[in-house]
């Protein structure tokens, strides 16, 4: 059996890659795997799937002799924070992210508000193959309580994060993506003193990450040019990512917030050798002016748990994606993009500037193309041999292209499709060498399945 884990968890097609069975094996298995008495904390986005994977995990939990508590609909950087503020046994929250609505997910988290370790991965997967339990989805659910006074103890920790600023005088637009930022990021930044407007903030799980949210930037856009505001925020599905948007609609993402907040703290004297921690994903143009002031930029493998082990063994205290996850030693490391959308406004307010010319001051991106090659198969699924000569074939594009420009060619661990990533200073050329790697990576791993 294949790793049922990819780089964030377990994730796949409801009732496809993820079904009631396996939910079952896994909320079996994580509570068969603690020593510990304390319950397990559970929390998940609005997919309409969550509420039947939690029956059957909790079903599971409950075999094994452990209990739960259920946080209900809520962002996934709740479930770290009060498993270290309440001394939960360990976490889960079951959502898929970014992805479509059709996807679910399992992120399972340690008694330190950590991603499970590979050990730990590796454990919970033996546990599940020798499991002949195959559990169908009961006729009738268990009603399941949720525990509200939970949920307000992580708003409060959001709030307290600003150190008794406020927002007062801002204008801001919030896109929640009909999901877990509907919960409480409205009320967060109101409470603040914001002058907010939300769209997308229905809890409509059919709808979640459509057209809307961190991976789709047009409505947050258009509302602001519509009703115009200093600045945006765009969430993911479960609202650990977050993209900003300037007033006059430019981008600022997960690089770019890296870069400004990176050097506030550096200005402060309290960047650890003056160092980020990012990806390969990050943008060569980010890495060069970041070097220019005198930071050093880590790259370390994409994944949010990849930035983290990386913060942790170098002492860092600021890192994250270009995708808008941020981690930050504010919160232990646990990306939130709540969080971040909260300090980035702070920044703003207490600097007396606004965003559109906080971010002329940053970094002047290079041409960058991200291409997705579809596939119509896991590659995670495929026999060791033949893995091996994609991955060598990879390897040489990477190579052969290297020399004028970045090539970073990596396999998704949450979809099926292969990422290729080019950048250059010119942008003809980035869209040229893109079309010709894409065309010719994916003629040569067809020639391999085939």
């Amino acid at each position: 059996m294949q790793s049922i884990f990819g780089t964030d968890g377990i994730r796949g097609r409801f009732n496809k890659e993820i079904t009631y069975s396996l939910a079952y094996k896994v909320g079996y298995a994580l509570g068969s795997s603690l020593e510990s008495k304390s319950p397990i904390i559970i929390g998940r986005d609005t997919r309409i799937s969550g509420d039947i994977l939690l029956q059957a995990i909790t079903q599971g939990i409950n075999e094994s002799g452990k209990t739960f508590v259920n946080l209900g609909i809520c962002p996934t950087p709740a479930i770290p924070f009060l498993i270290k503020k309440e001394n939960f046994s360990s976490g889960i929250m079951i959502s898929a992210s970014h992805n479509p609505p059709e996807y679910n997910g399992i992120k399972i988290f340690d008694h330190n508000g950590q991603k499970i370790s590979k050990y730990f991965e590796n454990k919970i997967q033996k546990l599940i193959e020798k499991s002949n339990h195959n559990i169908s989805v009961p006729r009738k659910g268990i009603p399941i309580n949720t525990n509200k006074d939970l949920f307000d103890i992580y708003i409060k920790s959001l709030i307290q994060t600003m150190g008794g600023e406020n927002l007062s005088g801002l204008k801001i637009i919030l896109d929640t993506c009909y999901g877990s930022a509907t919960t409480c990021a409205k009320n967060i930044f109101q409470s603040l003193g914001a002058d907010v407007r939300v769209i997308n903030n229905s809890k409509n799980g059919l709808k979640i990450n459509m057209n809307c949210g961190s991976t789709n930037l047009e409505p947050l856009k258009k509302a602001l040019r519509e009703s115009p505001a200093d600045m945006g925020f765009s969430f993911d599905g479960d609202a650990d990512r977050v993209i900003g948007i300037d007033s006059k609609g430019n981008v600022l993402d997960g690089d770019h917030i890296l870069f400004l907040w990176g050097r506030e703290l550096m200005e402060q004297k309290i960047l650890t050798n003056n160092l980020l921690i990012s990806t390969q994903m990050a943008n060569l143009g980010f890495e060069k002016a970041w070097e220019k002031i005198g930071g050093i930029l880590y790259r370390a493998d994409v994944g949010d748990k990849h930035v983290h082990v990386a913060l942790k063994e170098k002492g860092a205290v600021l890192g994250g994606e270009q995708s808008g996850h941020i981690l930050s030693k504010i919160n232990n490391f646990s990306g939130d993009g709540i969080l971040t959308a909260l300090q980035i406004s702070n920044f703003c307010k207490k600097k007396n500037i606004n965003l559109n010319d906080w971010l002329k001051s940053s970094f002047e991106p290079y041409a960058q193309k991200l291409t997705n090659i579809k596939l119509d198969f896991n590659i995670n699924n495929l026999n060791p041999e033949t893995k091996i000569l994609i991955d060598q074939t990879i390897e040489f594009f990477q190579k052969k292209y290297s020399d004028n420009c970045r090539v970073y060619i990596r396999p998704s661990g949450t979809e099926p499709v292969i990422r290729v990533l080019v950048e250059a200073k010119n942008h003809k050329k980035v869209h040229s060498l893109s079309r010709e790697i894409t065309k010719k990576l994916f003629l040569e791993i067809d020639k391999i399945i085939n």
